[in-house]
């Protein structure tokens, strides 16, 4: 008798976690739709190439800023990033010491990630990737459309998150910090798993 109903109260407990989890991947697809994630990789994991990745990053918010300054949703600001690649590598190479440089636009996928006032879950999200040399390096990830990079407080991040057209729903998974959403997550990459896994 006991055995059946701790497998009844972990059936139970299992299905809500998954519900969860389903709720949370249905959430980070809009999220992703409203959303331009930053990825600067660095040439290597050596302490000049890190510092010089930070470099690139420093000179490539200001530029990208004033680009999708006047853009009303993430969809014009990945067109405005896309056809001024030129300008957004010209601010690099002048903070990279001469590494070559590659900037693209394209959709990535990423693990989740925790910042000091919001959290993003894992999922593919349209990225502008700046690759500097080999990109060997590890990786400075942020969010410049709406620009959470700089959301130093959750009223600067309300304030993003209402240039981004989030709803309070995405609003309230991001604002989640890690100790609030570790499991949850967690749940939620494991049926992105499967769901990736039945696709194959």
């Amino acid at each position: 008798m006991k055995i059946r109903v701790l497998s009844w109260v972990l059936l139970v407990a299992f299905t809500a976690l998954c519900l969860g989890a389903a709720e949370t991947l249905w959430t980070q697809e809009r999220l992703a739709e409203k959303t331009v994630r930053l990825h600067v990789v660095a040439n290597s994991d050596s302490d000049a190439d890190q510092a010089q990745k930070l470099a690139v990053r420093d000179a490539v918010l200001p530029v990208i800023a004033e680009l999708t300054a006047d853009c009303a949703n993430a969809r014009q600001a990945r067109e405005v990033l896309a056809a001024h690649l030129p300008d957004i590598e010209k601010a690099a190479l002048i903070a990279s010491g001469g590494q070559p440089v590659q900037a693209s636009v394209a959709d990535e996928a990423f693990p989740t990630r925790y910042y000091d006032t919001f959290t993003l879950p894992a999922g593919t999200y349209p990225s502008l990737r700046i690759r500097i040399g080999a990109a060997q390096g590890h990786n400075w990830w942020c969010v410049v459309f709406p620009s959470l990079c700089e959301a130093a407080s959750s009223d600067a991040l309300e304030h993003c998150a209402a240039v981004g057209g989030f709803d309070e729903a995405e609003t309230d998974l991001i604002r989640g910090g890690e100790e609030t959403y570790t499991i949850r997550f967690k749940v939620f990459e494991w049926v992105q798993a499967l769901i990736e896994f039945l696709k194959s």
